[in-house]
């Protein structure tokens, strides 16, 4: 017997005059949101952040991933305006940038209140 699954209801409301995200601002924040939407890539965002800076070379071992793989994923954040990355030697050393964290919470702040 197959189980069932529950899908919750939807929660929906009008959008507060001016809290609502134009169309442009939309767009960059899915961006964001696109680059941390993947488990792999939002672990390695929440190491950068907590360390404050980190090389690729001690992601493998938290993450079980290969270099290469850590590599396409920090691509992804960077590419997303997330982290920055700097060369040395062979490895490359990420740190978050702030003022993407700042504007990441000031936005979800907006929705946030824009639902209540």
């Amino acid at each position: 017997m197959a189980s069932e699954v529950t899908v919750p209801e939807i929660l929906c409301c009008p959008a507060i005059p001016g809290h609502a995200l134009t169309e442009d601002d939309a767009a960059d924040l899915a961006g964001v949101l696109a680059a941390l939407s993947d488990p792999v890539r939002l672990r390695i965002f929440s190491i950068v952040v907590n360390e404050g800076e980190v090389c690729s070379c001690t992601l493998e071992g938290p993450l079980g991933k290969s270099q290469p793989t850590i590599s396409h994923h920090t691509h992804k954040l960077a590419a997303a305006g997330l982290i920055v990355g700097e060369k040395r030697g062979r490895w490359m050393w990420w740190r978050a940038v702030p003022e993407q964290l700042v504007a990441l919470r000031a936005a979800l702040g907006e929705l946030s209140s824009a639902s209540t």
